[in-house]
């Protein structure tokens, strides 16, 4: 099984960025929009588990007890570089409760075997991943100018930074993705409050 842990974003925030990403998807066409349904806030990426996996995972997360933080999202970028992009993103601004959440979650699952993770917490909804290579955010040896997103940033330069409105999550998911040639289908496993 491919296991994360995520915020989901509410319906009306989730609106908002499907109606952005229709103007917008024609400026990148080669790219690879995400659906909207699809949209999260990534905690910490487990990988592949067995499904035995899925209990102790429930119980070391249901341990967890963090407050809630209103999550903004508005503004935009490029992973890794605005010349070499990857991955076209909205930007997320929250107070410490975020990444002090991201934090327990990374420790929690040490205690499971699952290596921390070697960079900050970078909170961000992804949109689009260019054709081909790596979603990941980092830098690696293969990135190099290129152009999916050229037309995309130009329209973009030319336009106010977009606001998407604001959020509370009150809980956190644990997450199955099932990957298919249709695109990833995500199951809430298991859900945790925050205070």
């Amino acid at each position: 099984m491919r296991l994360f842990i995520a915020l989901d974003i509410d319906d009306a925030i989730r609106a908002r960025i499907a109606r952005f990403m229709e103007g917008m998807s024609g400026f990148a066409p080669d790219a690879r929009w995400v659906r909207p349904e699809s949209l999260h806030v990534t905690l910490k990426f487990i990988g592949e588990q067995p499904e035995s996996a899925v209990e102790p995972l429930r119980q070391a997360l249901s341990g967890i007890r963090a407050g809630a933080s209103e999550i903004h999202f508005r503004g935009y970028g490029f992973f890794p570089t605005a010349k070499s992009p990857r991955v076209f993103w909205i930007g997320l601004e929250a107070g410490p409760e975020l990444a002090g959440l991201a934090v327990l979650v990374d420790e929690k699952m040490l205690t499971l075997g699952i290596p921390k993770e070697d960079r900050a917490f970078s909170p961000h909804l992804t949109l689009a991943r260019g054709a081909g290579g790596s979603g990941s955010p980092h830098r690696n040896e293969a990135d190099q100018p290129n152009r999916i997103f050229q037309r995309l940033q130009e329209r973009l330069a030319a336009l106010p930074a977009p606001e998407f409105g604001s959020i509370t999550p009150r809980e956190f998911f644990l997450y199955q993705s099932q990957l298919s040639p249709k695109g990833p289908k995500y199951t809430q496993l298991a859900g945790f409050d925050l205070q």
